[in-house]
């Protein structure tokens, strides 16, 4: 599933946004557009961390119990 910063995602961001400018729309309400076309879409969302490191620091952790 592709991610914001994904090539996939930036590729999609480019194409919405050139149809966007191809109907009459100015490039910053263009960009802005396929920004939240994407971000509504939720195959297109973040699904969080995919390991333990990219949860932070394990001490932070939130439902961490470390009482050592």
């Amino acid at each position: 599933m592709p991610e914001p910063g994904s090539k996939k995602y930036d590729t999609r961001r480019a194409r919405i946004r050139k149809d966007a400018e191809g109907a009459g729309i100015s490039d910053q309400d263009a960009n802005d557009r396929a920004n939240e076309t994407l971000q509504d879409d939720p195959t297109w969302q973040s699904r969080g961390p995919r390991t333990e490191r990219g949860r932070g620091p394990e001490g932070e952790r939130s439902g961490n119990d470390n009482t050592d």
